[in-house]
């Protein structure tokens, strides 16, 4: 039976990408960037964009070779084995499954903050910036209906996305065109290098991993993992990541610089640092006199994190899929439904743990700190696994084949390690722990399956195993300006961690070896080179 119809095509593609990318981080990060960094945080916005484009370019490629749902938590396995394949996978699940909840609480903060006098029960939603229990009454709410609306179909999905994503791409534009036109104010760029970067340039780099920026750009994903729903995967892939990151890139650095200059300069007498507000751009359409538009920023704040929550309940599950069909949990978790072609039961296991973690970590600082650390971990993997497949599977049917492969693997494997570092001690840790707590899991299903080629496991997965434990290390010892002990001092921090990077690196494409996985991939890999055979 065909079922090409129901596939998503290149438009719904991008649209679904745009709903991913256009969250949470447009309303609250311009704010978070510039209390760290000042007017700087436009570099911020540019590096954010810089490192997570260089970390897609490997996954292109991959995406493309092996069009499957929840290929992001599979692609490691089929180079270096189980074990490795698990990290990434349980690394990726965990940034994954705080997602759905930090766009529930984004909603649930902006409500918290409505104006209206009708309204104000919704101020018993927040305290502290904490949600309060009532508020978390309502995230839960969010993430149930997040997660019905995909519960039915994709094509329900991707009609509901659509929709959202073009409100979602013009209440941004207007903003920044209403914001520049009725406040304009260049100089607080400042006149010298200070005044520009006031608290000097390591926070330009630790804005990108604290304030949010690589968590906006995370979603890149969310096209990969879709996969085999995708029409002509071997070229819509590729291009829904790139029109998407690339749109979202120019509309956030957009965005930051509108933050910065619509500001009132009396308004930074006390700096940067001191400027305070709940729902930031809406707070200051209402100080700049543009009422209406703080009611359509309001309607957004419950929009854009809505159509983002949406869309990665799609991801979540088929995370959750994968690692079922990885062996890595068990297979009820995993099955999809036949009529509606969705994993029903990952969905609802994804809803539940969502809300548990949720009920733990109630600030959006703090899930965007988890989810940009453990997603920056997973991604260390594809640039090994790319470049191991070169070596393995030379004969591979690769519809994009990246011509620059070679500089931009390790380039992405440093750039993911500094984000890491950027995150600042102890989140580092903290997000590397909750990674270890997943190998009681592993241990589990490697016992029920007799402990299958485990010395094999362990080679080839040692090179990130204490790759772990070296960036851990660093982050401790590393420079005050990212929570250190300043053992190491800022920028020599920076020098360790390329050099270390770049040896680990060289271990893990070095560490790859056959495992039944392979064989997996070669099959899957076939059919990509069936359907390209055929058009020709």
């Amino acid at each position: 039976m065909d079922n090409s119809k129901n596939k998503i095509g290149l438009f719904q593609l991008v649209m679904l990408g745009l709903g991913s990318l256009i969250g949470s981080g447009w309303l609250f990060g311009s704010w978070e960037a510039s209390a760290v960094a000042g007017p700087a945080a436009i570099i911020s916005w540019v590096i954010g964009a810089a490192v997570i484009g260089v970390i897609a370019y490997n996954y292109i490629e991959l995406g493309t070779m092996f069009p499957e749902s929840g290929g992001m938590s599979r692609f490691a396995q089929y180079t270096h084995g189980s074990l490795l394949g698990f990290i990434a996978a349980w690394a990726n699940w965990v940034s994954l499954i705080t997602l759905i909840p930090i766009e529930a609480v984004a909603a649930v903060q902006y409500m918290s903050s409505w104006p209206w006098s009708w309204a104000k029960f919704t101020h018993a939603f927040l305290a502290n910036g904490t949600i309060t229990n009532a508020g978390l009454l309502v995230v839960f709410g969010f993430i149930i209906v997040f997660t019905l609306l995909n519960y039915w179909s994709v094509s329900l999905l991707t009609r509901f996305t659509s929709f959202i994503s073009v409100f979602k791409i013009g209440v941004p534009l207007l903003t920044i065109i209403m914001l520049t036109i009725a406040s304009f104010h260049p100089s607080n760029y400042g006149s010298s290098i200070h005044a520009f970067m006031p608290f000097g340039s390591a926070p330009i780099f630790a804005a990108t991993s604290v304030s949010g920026i690589i968590f906006s750009f995370n979603a890149f994903q969310t096209v990969i993992n879709m996969g085999n729903e995708i029409k002509n995967p071997q070229k819509n892939i590729g291009r829904g990541i790139v029109i998407s990151l690339t749109i979202s890139a120019i509309l956030y650095i957009l965005l930051q610089s509108t933050f910065v200059t619509a500001l009132k300069p009396s308004m930074l007498a006390h700096g940067w640092n001191h400027i305070n507000f709940n729902s930031p751009f809406a707070d200051l359409a209402i100080l700049l006199g543009i009422h209406w538009l703080s009611v359509l920023l309001y309607m957004d704040a419950f929009v854009s994190p809505f159509g983002t929550g949406v869309s990665f309940v799609a991801s979540t599950a088929r995370a959750l899929f994968a690692m079922e069909e990885n062996n890595h949990i068990p297979h009820f978790v995993g099955k999809v439904n036949e009529k509606y072609g969705t994993p029903r039961v990952a969905m609802l296991v994804n809803a539940i743990l969502s809300m548990a973690m949720v009920s733990v970590f109630r600030s959006w600082g703090t899930l965007a700190a988890v989810i940009s650390t453990s997603t920056l971990i997973a991604y260390l993997t594809g640039p090994t696994t790319v470049v191991s497949l070169r070596k393995m599977a030379p004969k591979f049917k690769r519809p994009i084949k990246s011509e620059h492969l070679s500089f931009m693997a390790p380039l992405a494997f440093v750039l993911a390690s500094l984000a890491t570092y950027w995150a600042k001690w102890p989140t580092t840790i903290e997000v590397i722990l909750v990674i270890f707590l997943g190998f009681p899991f592993y241990l589990y299903f490697e016992w029920r399956t007799g402990w299958a080629h485990t010395w094999e496991q362990l080679k080839g997965s040692a090179w990130l195993l204490i790759y772990l434990v070296f960036i851990s290390i660093v982050s401790w010892i590393g420079s005050k300006e990212f929570n250190g002990l300043n053992w190491i001092h800022y920028p020599w921090d920076f020098v360790v961690i390329i050099i270390g990077a770049l040896l680990f690196y060289a271990w893990g494409i070095r560490s790859y070896w056959n495992s039944q996985y392979f064989d997996q991939a070669k099959v899957l890999n076939q059919t990509v080179k069936m359907k390209a055979d055929s058009k020709e």
